[in-house]
């Protein structure tokens, strides 16, 4: 079967989610459909449960109830063409692995059973971290880099799978602006090329400049369309709710 990532397809459908932690519910009836080709944040205060509905769309934590399809099919049947980059939190650095195997093991989902990486992955893992502008750290361990640096690797990781859909959770959390500048071209390098790119990201100030879509979440979902049809106060304010007064002292324009 061929995919087709025009912007009529369908690229993620979610169906009424919930999820919960301990019976404590964390998402409530959560229901969208995003385009292919997009580039979306998902936004919302701390706690609002932007990771978690990162994880559960990925099936890396339970649901309690819900649909969810990509491409118009499971995730089981898609899984090598979806890219998930997670919070650099939960990643072990000390891992001995340096950076050109770390990305690497982005080409094993297209390998199939029983295959190794041979020249030709090796190649193309070298041309992505080319791309992320990591070339020169190709022999590093990947403890010994910055934060920035080690964020840009595990894009090219992502890279590498050549996937249909990535996922980022918090990429921009303590990375230098070069990095982050980096990583925001490339991902709308991808988003041009059909792409469709989820990132959960918590800093408002840029959000109209990363993203052409928004979805704004408390725990349910109050807002989600262009950045301009959610960036607005009378919907901000329905997720920030007391934080939304102080947001606007710090400058925040919305």
């Amino acid at each position: 079967m061929t995919m087709n990532t025009t912007a009529t397809t369908i690229a993620i459908s979610v169906e009424h989610l919930h999820v919960s932690y301990n019976g404590v519910e964390a998402i409530r009836d959560v229901s969208f459909e995003l385009d292919a080709g997009n580039l979306v944040g998902i936004i919302g205060p701390n706690g609002a449960g932007k990771s978690t509905l990162l994880k559960a769309l990925l099936h890396l934590i339970p649901r309690d109830r819900g649909e969810i399809a990509f491409l118009g099919r499971p995730i089981r049947e898609l899984r090598q063409r979806i890219a998930y980059v997670p919070q650099r939190s939960e990643i072990d650095w000390h891992f001995p692995i340096t950076v050109l195997d770390t990305v690497l093991l982005g080409t094993y989902p297209m390998l199939g059973w029983f295959r190794r990486p041979g020249k030709r992955e090796r190649d193309w893992a070298a041309d992505c971290l080319e791309q992320v502008g990591m070339a020169d750290f190709r022999n590093r361990q990947i403890g010994e880099l910055s934060g920035g640096q080690q964020q840009r690797v595990f894009l090219a990781r992502a890279l590498a799978q050549q996937p249909e859909l990535f996922f980022l959770d918090e990429p921009f959390v303590g990375v230098d602006l070069v990095s982050e500048q980096t990583i925001v071209q490339i991902l709308k390098e991808q988003q041009a090329r059909g792409k469709t790119i989820v990132v959960v990201h918590h800093d408002l100030s840029k959000a109209n400049d990363y993203f052409n879509k928004l979805l704004l979440i408390n725990r349910e979902l109050v807002g989600f369309g262009e950045v301009d049809e959610v960036f607005r106060p009378e919907v901000m304010s329905q997720a920030y709710r007391g934080e939304f007064s102080f947001m606007r002292e710090l400058g925040v324009s919305i």
